[in-house]
Parts: C-alpha cells; structure tokens; sequence
C-alpha cells in the first residue's frame, strides 16, 4: 500500500476515536486488501485487534469483559457476515464501522475524476497487486482521465514499458515474445484486458478481425508498409490485408525497424511473415525497379543484387534505377534496413563495377606519364581489384558471384595489369625516371638525413604504393594529423625484401654480393642488429626495432627507447609475411587492411606516449597479387642455368638473356654501382618457373605496384580535437502541412572533408508530447560536393492517419544518430481536413 494512502486511511480512522466516550469500530476488509498495511496503522488513541474466523468469542469477551475502557479497531480481513451467523453482531450494532477500498484511495491519491471509477472497477484485479500499483503510478502521466487513457496505463505496465504509449506496448508485445502463445498477450487475457487491446489496435492502425491475433496483426502491418514502398502490381487478394491508416502503420513499422532495441526481432518477424504469406510466390513478378525502394524485407535486396550481377556479366555499365546506376544503387541500398545483412555484396559490387570499366585501359605513353597517371589515378583498379576480392571473402553465399569473379578477373590480368606492367617495362628506364622522380636507393639522403625533427621511419614490408594511398585517405579523415603528403620513389629491381630494406638505409655503394645478399658499402644488412649498426654508423642517435615488439612496449619502456634517439627506423611485417606463405597468400588483402589499421593505431600511439610527431611511412618493394590459379602457360621456363638466382619475378644472370617475353636491365643500373650483371624480369604479370614460396602473391619484377614505393610524410599534432559532423538544414517551407503525405528538401551544409564528418540523421515529426507521428528516414549525410546545388536531397514523409488539432504544435526534427542529440527542429501547423474520419490517406 502506498505510503500516501496509508496515512489517508489513519487519518479517518484516528478522527473516529476522538472523544471522551469509548469507540468501537468495526473494519471488514471483503478482499484482505489491507491485511499486511493493518501492522503498520499507528492509531493515537485506539488499539487494534485482528478479527478471524475462530477468535469471535475471545473477541466478544475482549471487548465487553477484559477491557471495558480502550477504543478498539477490530479489522476483519473477510466480508462482514450475516447477522444471524456473526456471533459479534450485537456488538456491532451499538459500534461504528469503517470501510476502505484500494480503488478509492488510488482515485484519490491520483486525483482521479469519479468517472474513472467503473473502468478501475472493470479492472480491479490488475490493482490487486501492489507491485503493479507501483508500476501503474511510475509512469507519471498527467492525464488518468478517460478509458482508453487508463486502459493504456495497463497495457504499459503489464508489457512493462517505461512509457504511457501504447504504439510502444505493441513493439514490446510483438518483439518481446512469440507470436502465438505470447506471454504479454496471456497477461492481457489474464487481467480482462484482451479485448480491449483489440479495440485499440482497430483504433490505432484500423485492424478488424472477427478473430484477431498477433499473426494476422503483424502479417497486415508488413503488408500495408510493402504496398506503399513496392511500385509494381501485387495481387488483389492481398487488399483484404491492408490497413487504411498507411501513415501511421509506416512510422510504427519504421520505428520496430530503426530503434536498436526491436532490430533483431524485426529481422526475424520480416522472415517470419515473408514465409507466412508464402512471399517467394507472392512476389515473384516484381522486378528489381519495382522494389528499389523496399527495406521491409530481404528479398528486395536480393533480387537488386542478382539484377547487378546480371548487368555486370553483361558489361552493361549504363544499366540505372530510379536514376541510379550500379555503385550509386549500392549506396543507396547499404543505407536500408537490410542493407547491412548485404554489406558485403554491395562493396564487392561498386569496386567489381570500376573494374570491368576499364575494359579500354590505357597507360601513359611515356615513362613519367605513365608513373604519373598511375599516382594519380591509376592506382585506383589496383585498391578496386584488392578490395572485391576483400569483400568477397567476407561474403557467405560467394557462389553466385563466380561468374563476375571470372570477368572481373580477366579484365583484371588481361585488360589492365599485363598491359600497364608491358608498357611500364618498354618504356622503363632508371635514367629517364630521374628526371621526374626520386629514387628509393637514395631515401636516406633525400628524407632522413637533412630532416631538422626527430624522426620515426615506419618500413612495412610490401606495402605497396596503393595501399598507401588509402592510408593516406584515412589520416586526411583524422584530426590527429596535423598534414600527410605521399609522393612515390622509384625502387630497385629486383624488388625483393633485402635489397629494398637495404636500400632504405644510409650508404654510399649498394651491392648484391655472389650469394645474392644485399650489402651496404660492403657491409651485410639482413637482420635487425646488422641494420641497427649500419644506422648508427650515419648517426648515434639512431635506434631500430621491429613493431612486434614495440606495440608489447608499455608507456615507460616506450620513453625510455626513444629518449635521445633522433632517428628511429620501425620494421613492419603484416602483408609480407602472409603473402609470402603459400597457405596464406590468399590472405593478403586482408593483411593489407591490417597494416593500413596497426600503423595508423602505432603513430597515434607513438604520438600520444613519446611525444614525436614527425613520421615517414615507406616499404621495401610492393607486389602483385592474381586470385585466379596460376597455370602452365602463365609461367616463363627453359632459359636459366643452375648458377643464375631464379625468383619468380627476376632472374639474376652473368648471361644476358634475349627471350620473348622478357626485358633486361642492368644491376649496374638499378644499384648505381659497376655490377655487370643483368637482371632479367618478365614485361607481364608472368612469372617464371621456379621452385618455393606461393604463385599468387609475387614480387621482384618491374610493374608500377612491385616498384612504385611509397613515401607518406606524416606530422601529428600533440592533443586531439575531434572533427564536427558535418549539419543538414530543410529548405522546403513548412508553416503549415495540408496532407498526409509531405515531400520536403534538404541541404547538407557542408561537403564532407578532413574536418567535417558524415553523420547519419533520424528525421521524423512530433507531437508536442515528442511523440512520433510519422515515418522515421534515416540520412547519411556524405556528400563531398564542393556545388551546394548537388548536396540538396529529398525525403518522403507520411504522417499518421490521426486527429490533428489546429491550436496543438507539432515539430519536424532531426536527431544525430550517434549522439542521440536533436540537431534540427522546425515548429509547423498541421491542417488535415478528414483525417481520421473516412479512412483516407490523403
């Protein structure tokens, strides 16, 4: 019992004992309601004393015998008896009675008007308890009065919702258990509130059944919200399953949708109802355009994925929808609700669509335009290529993309690689190259040695210059970087891990010794220590260590290396070590992700803990990596001799070698020293034929991604700001809205850039009472369009088929969705002529 009424009823109760002359007072308490409150009365001038059923002659002879002169409250916790079988009925006559009842005090307590009395009345049982009374007040509505306000209360408390809403009691209804024997719906029945519940769901979204359930509710409501979003022809039999308030069952259906905590039991009612209204059947005529717009249930992103497939196989670039074309459709879509169950499927289709564009490739006509292009676009098929084949291992069901693998595949090799890597081999020369680039035999002295900050020098094996440049991409993202530049250096062939690393290193003579090891100015440089040596030689100050062991570092023992060291060089090895492993060479995309990942992670680190801020981020050598198996016709043999080194990009030879299919270059070249041997490479993306290691994953030949090597400059900044997420503001005019349905344009204020960030928008609009009364969008807002004429969008609103009344206010907003925040809120009229009346949805 409530505190509050507790002290109602002492209150009454003290006031029938005052006086001078003796009282008596009889409570029978028909239900016992009060059975446990009756210890804790604290009467000022009465005692009390318990009635049962075999105490009435010790009470008779209490009251009349024993004590003569105390006032007595004499609580029964049964309906008072007939006069004929109570043996007290005498005594009561000449006493007063005193009755309460919990419906009473709970009206008062709450200041219900009397009206509310006959449906507390009809629900009674449902106040029996005083844990549901507790729930009941907790929700601190402001207006009890009236059945269907009440009735609310009810079903809010029994679903256990923290809120006086019955669309929301419905979402906890229809998520929270299974649909037939619902455990919420077996508490309605429980308490009389069944077919109440009927009635507001008719009320609510114009469902009638002359036997509803849960079933039949959830198949209308998916229904009703795929007539609306499919624009083709559905069968008339399904018209019996619509709903007339379309506005309303749309901004219910969009919130199960789009609130968090109903999302995986949507995901499983969609399914659930797709296999009930049998919707392989039902939805079979629909085309891909027809349900361009449906994020209700899976199959729509299903049969768009299989239309892509088609027009990809068919090198239909052209193909659109709605406008939209293959890599904007898959942008579109990811931005449904399924979207995310098909992320995959999307990304591996926009980067195989860019592929299969460059059916007509072509490279630059010279050396420096074609390292020049390749920097500046061409880079792009390779980053495109790798992350198809990143997307598609992530994808479960892979077999229905074999035949766009196959072509994308072909375009890949045939198309693009063999052709760019041909051209790059013709026109390859180490002097023309300098006229236009640096040189990675020379990156000590053109970067290290007259750099004035203490610098960290991050090496990571086969990180080739693509790779790269989505490091890059990242890092301009992030407000930790202060400025990130990248340019490419020219590496040496053979493009192979010693000679590369050795070449990164301050030398005067850069040497392949008989045993084909790297040397720097005679001295040998294969490990770590070797490497540290030659460093120090350059500077004392410098320091070397390989990253596996400096992420195990902690905060102190991460000062106390770099204390004093104004050089540090850092060795890297993610993609490398995969890529060169037969049995995980098909792992190195996602090795490329990683590295990408853990030397962004590493300079945010080193920046936060050692304070530098000055980093380059370089490689060895890059690769080339082809899915497809590697067969006999792919593969150079017959030509070299057992005392030539044979890797399957280089060979190294006394000999010179003229075979179709090949080019020389000189060691002397490539090392800048008096080498007289020749190092022979295949012009394709061929490989020769030799023993050891994987045939997918390759390097040591000459192609722009095995020998265009990377050079990131990067400087940080000490503290960090977040970047602001970028604003939308709507720009359609909204004093007053005439219709159900509402089409308004937006603008988002700025492109997005390294200091504005895309957001994602929840848009709806509100009642005064912040309830929503419409259909939910969410926006992502990513455009990076510098024209604010092309960052304008479009949104389709329906509102609930409801009563709108002129003098109330009603909002339209916009909530970011990763801070939960409001961002954007417009006061508008509603002014709907019939809502609510004829069913219409204006």
């Amino acid at each position: 019992m409530a505190e509050l009424n507790l002290n109602q009823i002492e209150d009454k109760l003290n006031q029938k004992f005052t006086g001078d002359s003796r009282k008596l007072v009889f409570w029978y308490d028909d239900k016992g309601e009060f059975a446990e409150d009756i210890k804790n009365l604290k009467l000022k001038n009465a005692k009390i004393h318990c009635l049962t059923h075999t105490n009435l002659f010790k009470t008779k002879i209490l009251l009349e015998r024993e004590d003569t002169e105390s006032n007595y409250l004499i609580y029964a916790p049964f309906p008072k008896p007939d006069s004929r079988e109570n043996h007290l009925a005498d005594t009561v006559k000449y006493s007063g009675e005193f009755s309460a009842d919990r419906i009473s005090l709970l009206m008062a307590d709450l200041g219900m008007d009397e009206k509310c009395r006959p449906v507390l009345q009809k629900y009674r049982k449902f106040f029996d308890s005083k844990d549901r009374i507790k729930r009941f007040r907790a929700l601190e509505v402001d207006d009890y009065n009236g059945k269907d306000n009440i009735e609310i209360l009810l079903f809010s408390v029994l679903a256990k919702s923290k809120a006086a809403n019955f669309e929301e009691a419905v979402r906890i209804v229809l998520t929270g258990s299974k649909l037939v024997g619902n455990e919420y719906m077996a508490e309605f029945r429980k308490y009389g509130l069944d077919e109440a519940f009927w009635e507001h769901i008719g009320r609510t979204f114009s469902f009638t059944d002359d036997k509803p359930n849960l079933e039949k509710l959830i198949i209308s409501l998916f229904l009703t919200y795929a007539e609306k979003e499919i624009h083709g022809e559905l069968p008339s039999f399904i018209n019996k399953y619509l709903l007339n308030k379309s506005g309303t069952v749309m901004a219910f259906m969009d919130q199960l949708m789009n609130n968090i905590l109903y999302q995986g039991r949507f995901d499983d009612l969609s399914d659930e109802v797709y296999q009930k209204i049998n919707g392989e059947k039902l939805f079979e005529n629909l085309s891909a355009d027809d349900v361009v717009d449906l994020d209700i249930f899976r199959f729509a992103d299903e049969k768009i994925i299989s239309w892509m497939i088609e027009r990809l196989l068919d090198e239909n670039l052209n193909a659109t929808i709605n406008g939209m074309d293959i890599p904007k459709l898959c942008r579109f879509r990811e931005k449904k609700h399924f979207g995310g169950n098909y992320f995959n499927e999307y990304h591996l289709l926009r980067h195989g669509f860019y592929i299969i564009s460059q059916t007509n490739y072509r490279p630059g006509s010279d050396i420096l335009s074609i390292i020049k292009k390749y920097d500046e676009n061409d880079y792009k098929i390779d980053t495109h290529y790798r992350k198809f084949y990143y997307y598609l291992d992530k994808v479960k069901n892979c077999h229905i993309f074999d035949g766009l693998q196959e072509l994308v595949e072909n375009i890949y090799t045939n198309k693009y690689l063999n052709v760019v890597t041909k051209e790059f081999n013709d026109k390859f020369s180490y002097e023309e190259i300098k006229k236009g680039y640096k040189l990675q035999r020379n990156f000590y002295e053109n970067f290290v040695s007259r750099s004035k900050e203490m610098l960290i020098v991050i090496i990571s094996d086969a990180f080739r210059y693509e790779v790269a440049k989505e490091l890059v991409e990242r890092m301009k993202k992030n407000k930790r970087f202060e400025t990130v530049s990248i340019e490419p250096q020219i590496g040496i062939v053979p493009s192979y891990t010693r000679l590369g690393m050795a070449s990164l290193l301050p030398h005067e003579e850069l040497n392949i010794d008989g045993n084909y090891n790297a040397c720097v100015d005679g001295k040998p440089c294969s490990d770590l220590e070797e490497r540290d040596e030659i460093l120090k030689s350059a500077d004392p100050n410098s320091g070397s260590i390989r990253y596996d062991d400096l992420k195990k570092y902690k905060k102190d023992e991460l000062r106390e290396f770099f204390v004093g060291k104004s050089v540090v060089y850092v060795y890297h090895n993610q993609i490398d070590a995969r890529g060169d492993k037969p049995n995980t060479e098909d792992e190195v995309f996602m090795a490329c992700k990683e590295a990408i990942d853990e030397i962004e992670e590493l300079i945010i680190k080193l920046t936060d803990s050692v304070s530098r801020i000055k980093y380059i981020v370089t490689a060895d050598h890059g690769f080339i990596y082809k899915r497809n198996k590697i067969i006999e016709s792919d593969k150079i043999d017959g030509f070299f001799t057992k005392n030539d080194q044979v890797n399957k990009r280089f060979i190294i030879s006394d000999k010179d070698y003229e075979v179709t299919g090949t080019k020389n270059i000189y060691v002397s070249d490539a090392l800048d020293s008096y080498d007289t041997r020749t190092v022979t490479v295949p012009v394709t993306s061929n490989i020769f034929k030799a023993s050891g290691g994987g045939q997918n994953f390759v390097h040591g030949g000459s192609s722009p991604q095995e020998i265009l090597v990377p050079v990131v400059q990067v400087k940080t900044v000490r503290g960090y700001r977040k970047s602001e997420n970028v604003k939308i503001s709507v720009i359609s005019m909204l004093s007053k809205i005439t219709s159900l349905i509402v089409n308004l344009d937006f603008i988002q204020q700025e492109a997005i850039s390294d200091v504005v960030n895309s957001t994602t928008y929840k848009i709806s609009f509100i009642d005064e009472g912040g309830e929503i009364i419409s259909n939910e969008e969410i926006h992502l807002a990513d455009s990076k369009e510098k024209e604010s004429a092309k960052r304008i969008f479009k949104l389709k609103f329906n509102l609930k088929n409801q009563k709108y009344e002129r003098d109330k206010k009603y909002y339209f907003i916009a909530v970011d969705t990763e801070t939960g925040m409001e961002v954007l809120r417009h006061e508008v009229m509603i002014d709907i002529a019939f809502s609510d009346d004829f069913g219409f949805d204006i």
